[in-house]
């Protein structure tokens, strides 16, 4: 290299890239990156408050100051627009989940030479991380790692255990795959570990799928005003403050609506917000969360109609979306093409398109777009916080 590059932006994967193209890990905008190869800080580099990153993979921006963050998040979402096309009726302002709110992860234990190791991969590796610090999870969550790498300590030989933890309404719900339980002496452990650490519920897969051992009372997640059953490994918006952004933009877009469609509707995150006094259809294809949200809705008595119908397979016909005023959309990473192809066919009058994957959203929201949408509102939000993930809630008004 001979002469200095300035880096100008963050690219998608977290990379600052220069005016020639370059991309240079762990960067931020305005730091120098001399001849020599060292790195001269800008004003938007910050130190990071974890000990474990960059090594930990589950952050990759927390280099970056709180500008630079927001303008990060932000540019995803409309870069993807931009790229299709599509015109921002208004663009609100980039909500950014605090510091330890994440409220579900997935973590990983591993025998490392007789000693457990519990966190994260490493960035593109299948190497564990041994967490002693977290910035990201809620305080309920991390409390339980210590606790984990004393039980596994007592453990022998190689083992490769997946830990699935979800702050619930009754606690922290604790699932554990790929850890056989032999004999008396190994089953009165685990139940001693879900006692001792006030577990919500402890779930067992060892091979077999999922197998409950430890659940003091039902455990539920609030949706709405409605406690609706949460299955083991049911979809959840990863931050209580992400969701209610979310929920409240939903509300407000669709307010007046009498008759909503909620499409890939999980336990009813939506569905609950919307309904009383419209009426949702809550269309999930998971059969344990369409009975999760139907047992709650028939208990709490709401005007919400849940079908199990798989909507990649058997999407919405016209016929059947033209009876609704509106239509929330929340689909799995791979978007909807299907639906948002019936959907611009269709005379429903507002969309509410909520996505985790901007670049699938924008092309839905192109053919929507093609077929008399008007993309009005759109909001870019971070609940990954110091992640490349994205989300996004938009609404789209039919042309008259």
């Amino acid at each position: 290299m001979n002469e200095s590059k300035v880096i100008l932006r963050v690219a998608a994967k977290g990379d600052g890239v220069s005016a020639d193209g370059s991309h240079f890990a762990g960067t931020a905008p305005g730091d120098i990156i001399t001849p020599d190869g060292s790195v001269q800080r800008g004003p938007h580099f910050t130190e990071p408050p974890c000990r474990h990153f960059p090594e930990c993979g589950g952050c990759q921006l927390q280099h970056l100051d709180e500008e630079t963050l927001l303008s990060f998040v932000t540019a995803r979402v409309t870069n993807a627009a931009l790229k299709e096309g599509l015109e921002i009726g208004e663009l609100l302002p980039t909500h950014l989940s605090p510091p330890r709110s994440r409220r579900r992860a997935s973590l990983h234990i591993v025998n490392a030479g007789g000693r457990p190791l519990v966190g994260f991969r490493k960035a593109g590796s299948h190497q564990v991380i041994d967490m002693h610090q977290c910035e990201i999870l809620r305080p309920e969550l991390f409390a339980l790692v210590a606790p984990l790498r004393q039980m596994m300590a007592r453990r022998q030989g190689k083992y490769s255990v997946d830990a699935e933890l979800t702050l619930t309404d009754q606690g922290v719900d604790c699932s554990l795959k790929n850890l056989t339980v032999e004999g008396l002496q190994q089953t009165e452990a685990m139940l001693d570990f879900a006692r001792d650490n006030a577990l919500a519920r402890l779930t067992m897969d060892q091979g077999y799928g999922p197998e409950t051992v430890w659940e003091p009372e039902p455990v539920t997640m609030m949706m709405g005003r409605v406690a609706v059953p949460f299955p083991v490994g049911s979809f959840l918006q990863a931050t209580a403050d992400g969701e209610a952004v979310l929920v409240d933009d939903a509300r407000e877009w669709l307010s007046g609506s009498a008759f909503i469609a909620d499409l890939f509707s999980g336990v009813g995150t939506f569905a609950f917000a919307l309904c009383d006094p419209a009426k949702v259809l809550a269309a999930e294809a998971a059969r344990d969360m369409h009975f999760a949200c139907k047992s709650a809705a028939a208990l709490a008595k709401r005007p919400v109609h849940p079908v199990h119908r798989d909507l990649f397979r058997n999407p919405l016909q016209v016929d059947e979306l033209n009876r609704f005023d509106a239509v929330l959309l929340d689909p799995p990473r791979a978007g909807a093409k299907d639906q948002a192809d019936l959907l611009a066919q269709s005379t429903v009058a507002k969309v509410v398109y909520i996505s985790c994957n901007p670049s699938s959203w924008a092309r839905d929201a192109a053919r929507m777009v093609a077929g008399g949408y008007r993309l009005e509102k759109l909001r870019a939000v971070g609940q990954f916080r110091w992640s490349t993930h994205v989300e996004l809630a938009s609404l789209f008004v039919k042309a008259a």
